[in-house]
């Protein structure tokens, strides 16, 4: 049998940039089930494991910002730095920053408060000491007191997560009852890595403030 998990995300700001935008980070309206995946892993994870992510409860009112910033517009080649490291020297690493720099705007989300519904299946490379008992003890122990392999973050590494897991009833929703409804549009489901990195793409409703990911899942996902 699977074992199911109730894990709450909440930050100050996320990102969940859409691909589509090329140049300005424009970030979707809710988690994606592959950033919601990623969190979890960050608590516990096994080759002989697999997480899948059932459900997003929306517990705070959607709402964004916008930054604008100075960026470094390119970035080192590989092959500049290859030849650094083949000679054992720095000497043509520099960027210029003041000759190439660029301002960007971001969309960002505030104030974001979620509970991932997820439980995991077993791979093929589960041996005979793994079992569904002891990962689930395993990912709760290490959630309870706060273990992470590396800081959790919402979309990207400057916003972390405040992650705690959900042993009792769920949290009430703070979304107003007018806006629990919603359809996002196309959303990035998540990547396809044993298939040549493809991205998946649904397109997810919420009701009442919850989105049911599994009843949206493309076909042929995997997670």
């Amino acid at each position: 049998m699977s074992y199911g998990i109730k894990l709450r995300v909440e930050g100050a700001r996320a990102a969940f940039n859409r691909p589509e935008m090329k140049v300005e980070r424009v970030s979707y309206d809710v988690i994606t089930p592959s950033a919601a995946r990623g969190i979890i892993e960050t608590i516990h994870w096994k080759p002989a494991i697999r997480w899948v992510i059932d459900k997003i409860h929306v517990l705070k009112p959607i709402q964004f910002d916008s930054i604008r910033r100075n960026e470094v517009g390119s970035n080192i080649s590989d092959r500049t730095a290859g030849t650094a490291m083949k000679n054992g020297t720095i000497e043509g690493l520099r960027l210029l920053v003041d000759d190439d720099r660029q301002q960007r705007s971001a969309i960002f989300l505030r104030d974001v408060d979620y509970v991932i519904e997820a439980h995991f299946e077993l791979t093929k490379r589960a041996g005979s000491e793994d079992s569904d008992a002891k990962h689930a003890e395993m990912f709760t122990r290490r959630a309870r007191t706060g273990q992470c392999f590396q800081q959790p973050c919402l979309g990207t590494r400057e916003f972390p997560a405040t992650v705690s897991l959900v042993e009792g009833d769920l949290p009430p929703t703070e979304v107003p009852a007018a806006d629990r409804d919603k359809d996002f549009g196309w959303m990035l489901y998540d990547i396809d890595f044993a298939k040549g990195n493809t991205p998946l793409f649904y397109r997810p409703q919420m009701i009442g403030g919850v989105i049911d990911v599994g009843k949206y899942r493309p076909a042929g996902a995997r997670t």
